[in-house]
């Protein structure tokens, strides 16, 4: 192909994916309305390929969630990544032409960042088509006219190459791999941030402080398009972010000492981008499986018999006050017990479902042990299209016995020790154990001060 041949495709590449050429009024109507009608037709013969469902215009309205939950019924289980990467490309058009016209309308270019928020975005799209190009004044004649500012854009250009390796990773592990694995939550974070570090810095040094700033954002934004996605919830970020955090910059000072001694050779990174997706991937070889216990404990100024009796079953609790609990983690309601002596089966109804708990262990009045044969999610997500079920709900913490121990002390009390072994099936575990062993004994304690309750209230 001649070179003037692929000139108007290069023109075309610089006002989608550039920072540099203005976009007037116009042209970003014209080309909004080519880009949306293309990535519809394209959502909607691969829909109706994977499903045999269609996807109507609507469905753009909230199109993330929506499609995933009810659209994706049945589809293969590649279909959802491969769906988010394609969507991406379309994103970052949207908002580096959104940036341009803002600046074109004489708004600031921070509005950009509106097209991340549902049906907001539209409001924010509309008003850009309507908004007159602002002419430029005496200064900015002089200066060549009104373009985004230079740090800015190598900024931008760095959280977008690191999010386009974070993102098809995370995806790649969690939805079609099904893994957790420790590398990839190690090396996903450090990644993005050496990949966004090396870009901002790669064309011309940046302060320190400067590069940490940019991965932070970068790190913020990831987490955002996992709730924008419906990939993930609030609790779950939230609880990732502290140490992804520190893996992100420490990942941002080595992309910068890269592009500092090697300025102009993106191949310097290139080993690790490539890396880390495969490593995360192939992250299969694991330990025995650890079991991990959690004891709580309270004293009862009642004797065991009158204990046991509320430690077999118990009636129902009073509505949470913990911020843990109400944030969706799932809290204990009520136990009944079907049968005596060992073999009944005990039920532990939560908020979320119901624990289904085989006695193996009956001496009354001194000690009550059940192995766990069902349970429900250990949380519900908060997000912004309501319940969602990300992978982790199920299998990746598993409550396998539980245990209650009556001890008889002085006056007539009872030392009553509550304990839970579970196994995690999350990397790295001795992160993750730190939260779930905390949930945990927020669930002991609920359910200890209950029994208290009852108990010397000696109903």
């Amino acid at each position: 192909m001649s070179k003037s041949a692929l000139e108007p495709l290069v023109r075309r590449a610089e006002l989608w994916f550039g920072l540099l050429t203005p976009v007037d009024r116009r042209t970003y109507l014209a080309n909004g309305l080519a880009l949306m009608a293309c990535k519809y037709a394209v959502d909607t013969g691969a829909v109706g390929l994977a499903t045999g469902r269609f996807w109507s215009p609507l469905d753009y309205l909230l199109p993330f969630y929506s499609l995933r939950a009810e659209k994706l019924a049945g589809a293969p289980a590649w279909f959802l990544p491969a769906f988010v990467v394609w969507t991406l490309p379309f994103l970052w058009i949207g908002v580096a032409m959104t940036l341009r016209r803002a600046v074109d309308a004489g708004r600031s270019p921070w509005l950009a960042l509106t097209f991340f928020v549902p049906l907001f975005n539209y409001l924010v799209m509309l008003a850009l088509c309507a908004l007159p190009t602002v002419p430029l004044s005496r200064w900015e004649e002089q200066a060549g006219g009104r373009t985004v500012d230079a740090r800015l854009a190598v900024a931008l250009y760095g959280i977008a190459a690191g999010l386009a390796v974070a993102i098809p990773t995370i995806l790649l592990n969690v939805y079609v791999l099904r893994r957790y694995s420790t590398s990839l939550f190690l090396g996903t974070p450090f990644t993005l941030g050496a990949v966004t570090g090396y870009v901002f810095n790669r064309t011309a040094p940046q302060g320190a402080g400067a590069t940490a700033q940019v991965v932070s954002l970068s790190l913020v934004l990831l987490a955002g398009a996992m709730l924008l996605f419906a990939l993930e919830g609030l609790v779950c970020v939230a609880l990732a972010l502290p140490l992804a955090l520190v893996l992100a910059i420490l990942g941002g000072v080595f992309g910068r000492v890269i592009a500092l001694h090697t300025p102009g050779r993106p191949s310097q990174l290139a080993g690790l981008v490539l890396a880390v997706p495969l490593l995360a991937g192939v992250d299969q070889v694991r330990g025995p499986e650890r079991w991990y216990v959690v004891n709580d404990s309270v004293v009862v100024a009642a004797p065991p018999a009158t204990v046991w009796r509320h430690v077999v079953s118990f009636s129902e609790l009073a509505p949470p006050t913990e911020a843990l609990f109400r944030l969706g983690v799932a809290y204990p309601r009520r136990a009944r017990i079907d049968g005596t002596g060992a073999g009944a089966v005990r039920y532990c109804e939560f908020s979320t479902g119901t624990f289904v708990e085989p006695i193996t262990q009956w001496r009354a009045p001194e000690r009550l042990t059940f192995d766990i044969s069902a349970q429900p999610v250990p949380l519900r997500e908060l997000s912004p299209y309501g319940a969602i079920e990300p992978p982790h709900l199920r299998g990746y913490f598993r409550a396998r016995q539980g245990e209650f121990r009556l001890t008889e002390l002085p006056g007539g009390r009872t030392l009553l020790v509550g304990g839970t072994r579970y196994e995690l099936d999350i990397g790295p575990r001795s992160y993750w154990r730190v939260p779930a062993d905390a949930i945990v004994s927020a669930i002991h304690r609920r359910v200890l001060a209950h029994i208290k309750r009852l108990s010397e209230a000696g109903s």
